[in-house]
């Protein structure tokens, strides 16, 4: 998780829940869908709290990281509205607190848990890589809850990629049907997964 201090946290509301947001609704306005930003002080439908780190060579310490959040609740009544008219929203990952400080939050824990709060049938994370990877470089295209549970045990699964697996494997023990981890670099990956047989990636079922 990345410290976020109150001057760097004002930049990442300026750039992800401005710039970069901004963007991403232009491009799909443009292709003919109807986007609309939004961060999670909106509504205040992100409601997070300051996420402590614990001390790997102090145990029982903890240090503050700054404005990093960890989510309280998520209300799915604003991304509901938008819905019934068709709207695509575009999430920056912002959470708000009780005295109304901004939060920066991990997005895949974000867009893990909004699609069990929306009981979402699918769950699809883009990543740099090809998918879910053994210890030997080979992808792993199909996992079950129960295996990537083991994946995490013995250390497969670790680094970077651990937010991202951790809150793909909550939303599929949390009603998410399942959740598809891709690489964004390739053209026309979410295509490809979707609508092939072979698919690419690696798909997370339940069971």
């Amino acid at each position: 998780m990345r410290v976020t201090d109150a001057e760097t946290m004002n930049v990442v509301e300026m750039v992800l829940g401005g710039s970069v947001n901004k963007d991403i609704v232009n491009l799909i306005n443009r292709h003919g869908g109807k986007a609309v930003g939004l961060t999670g002080k909106d509504g205040a439908f992100i409601r997070a709290k300051k996420m402590l780190m614990a001390d790997r060579e102090t145990a029982g310490k903890w240090i503050n990281i700054g404005q990093v959040g960890e989510i309280e609740s998520i209300d799915p009544a604003l991304i509901a509205l938008l819905d019934t008219q068709d709207f695509i929203p575009v999430i920056a990952p912002i959470g708000v607190g009780q005295e109304g400080e901004s939060y920066n939050i991990n997005a895949d824990l974000v867009a893990g848990k909004l699609a069990e709060i929306l009981k979402a049938e699918k769950l699809i994370l883009l990543s740099n890589i090809p998918g879910v990877m053994d210890k030997a470089g080979n992808l792993l295209t199909g996992l079950t809850a129960q295996r990537v549970d083991e994946l995490f045990a013995d250390g497969t699964i670790s680094g970077g990629m651990l937010p991202k697996i951790g809150s793909a494997l909550d939303a599929v023990k949390n009603g998410v049907k399942s959740c598809h981890i891709i690489d964004g670099r390739v053209q026309h990956a979410l295509l490809l997964e979707i609508m092939t047989d072979q698919g690419v990636g690696t798909l997370i079922k339940e069971n």
